[in-house]
């Protein structure tokens, strides 16, 4: 599997499953926007990437605003010449508890950050893919909106929609030949996990979580990373419109 001669963008890339994928599609082969709102974090990334002797540029992006995600699309124009992937791994979520004590402001940023930003990423990146003749388009979703659970209500509505544009885009983009996948990540080890969690992060807590998951453990950025190079791949070109969850048997 390689990527030479294809340039991916990654979004919230500063870190987490974002910093696993940019750096796996890099060591094989793609040049890489490494998109974050933490500029500072999106520099190490891409820093961490061309000292590996990989080709990276970062960049500051808020995905909710319509300026920076056009903004960065044309970063990669300019940087490596051409666009062919565009990971939209940029997440956020409210702290698990009852669905109504979530204020209506956090409400807003985890919808914007989770859907908005499906929207602004197809806006400026499709014309680009559709000029090109060929595209593929990633979301990072979450198994919360296959097998959703209370406290993190709000949140599953947002994966479930990911899901479903994921599967709506796929099926109209089909004659552009832009492909569209989604993954469904099982609560993973990234700077979110103690949102996500019932209570503290604590050991009790995490083996709780863990005892739930078949294969015994949280998911890792590496497990994101290796799926998300497969659907991304000349492998999968006969692949869209699928959400794959890499789970560890939690949906089963």
């Amino acid at each position: 599997m390689t990527f030479q001669d294809r340039t991916a963008i990654v979004t919230g890339a500063g870190g987490g499953f974002g910093e696993g994928i940019a750096k796996h599609l890099a060591a094989l082969g793609a040049a890489v926007v490494v998109a974050d709102i933490r500029g500072d974090e999106a520099t190490r990334v891409a820093a961490e990437i061309t000292k590996a002797g990989g080709r990276a540029v970062g960049t500051t992006t808020d995905v909710t605003k319509d300026a920076d995600v056009r903004a960065m699309v044309d970063l990669a124009l300019q940087s490596f010449g051409r666009l062919d992937i565009m990971v939209n791994n940029a997440g956020t979520t409210h702290k698990n508890r009852p669905m109504l004590d979530v204020d209506e402001t956090t409400f807003d940023r985890v919808f914007d950050t989770n859907v908005k930003s499906l929207y602004l990423s197809a806006k400026h990146s499709v014309p680009v893919f559709r000029k090109a003749g060929h595209g593929v388009i990633i979301n990072i979703a979450s198994t919360a909106g296959v097998r959703p659970r209370p406290g993190l209500t709000w949140y599953n509505g947002s994966k479930g929609a990911a899901i479903i544009l994921t599967k709506s885009m796929a099926a109209e983009l089909a004659p552009d030949h832009i492909r569209v996948n989604a993954i469904n990540p099982v609560m993973g080890e990234t700077g979110l996990l103690k949102d996500f969690l019932p209570g503290e992060d604590s050991a009790e807590v995490r083996a709780r979580i863990i005892s739930t998951i078949p294969l015994g453990r949280l998911s890792q950025p590496m497990d994101i990373a290796r799926a998300c190079a497969f659907l991304a791949s000349d492998d999968a070109d006969f692949i869209t419109g699928v959400c794959l969850e890499v789970d560890g048997g939690r949906c089963v």
